[in-house]
């Protein structure tokens, strides 16, 4: 780790803030981010980047993501969002794992994978929980099966075995296993948003 600003609590507070700050214009939002990133790089320049502690005593003195975001709304005269339930955010992460398992659903399996998928990235993309670059991963990553699952069926199909129900059933989970990385994803940068809130609210 060379830079503090890799260090895993500085990347979770920053996403944080950008989440929080959502509603500023973006060359807004960028500005008031490098200020922060060169505000806990000078503040950590005679520190080990690894050092936790100093991390933390640094992020504490920046205040929650929240308060930074809800003082630069203020600023700009913009009203402050209501944060997301975490119940909502659980429901979009399980939607986001639920096509796997849909899968084993006699017949219809794919069709309510699909749409469990689909449910998931619509959710993702209206969530406040996730960045607008997280929300363009995960939504093609769920929509991703409704391209995939045809080409790895027609994969198995040109194979001398042709497509069998084993193969069909091989195909649709190749197809659906970018559901999985985005679910993975999503679920990291959720737990990692939460970590630095609830650590940074208590400055």
């Amino acid at each position: 780790m060379n830079s503090p600003i890799e260090h895993p609590l500085v990347r979770a507070h920053l996403d944080a803030v950008t989440r929080f700050t959502a509603p500023l214009a973006e060359e807004r939002r960028r500005e008031l981010l490098a200020d922060l990133r060169e505000h806990i790089e000078v503040s950590l320049a005679d520190h080990d980047p690894a050092d936790e502690t100093a991390v933390r005593r640094v992020l504490e003195q920046l205040g929650s993501p929240r308060r930074i975001a809800d003082a630069a709304l203020a600023e700009d005269g913009l009203p402050l969002p209501e944060p997301e339930g975490s119940r909502r955010t659980n429901v979009t992460l399980l939607l986001a794992v639920l096509p796997f398992p849909l899968l084993l659903v006699p017949a219809i399996g794919p069709v309510l994978a699909l749409a469990a998928a689909v449910a998931a990235a619509v959710r993702v993309t209206k969530s406040r929980v996730w960045s607008r670059r997280q929300k363009k991963q995960a939504a093609l990553l769920l929509l991703a099966p409704a391209l995939a699952t045809p080409l790895a069926a027609a994969a198995f199909a040109a194979s001398p075995s042709g497509l069998t129900p084993v193969n069909l059933l091989a195909a649709c989970a190749l197809g659906f296993s970018p559901v999985l990385v985005a679910a993975a994803l999503l679920f990291r940068s959720a737990a990692r948003l939460r970590s630095a809130t609830t650590t940074a609210t208590t400055a």
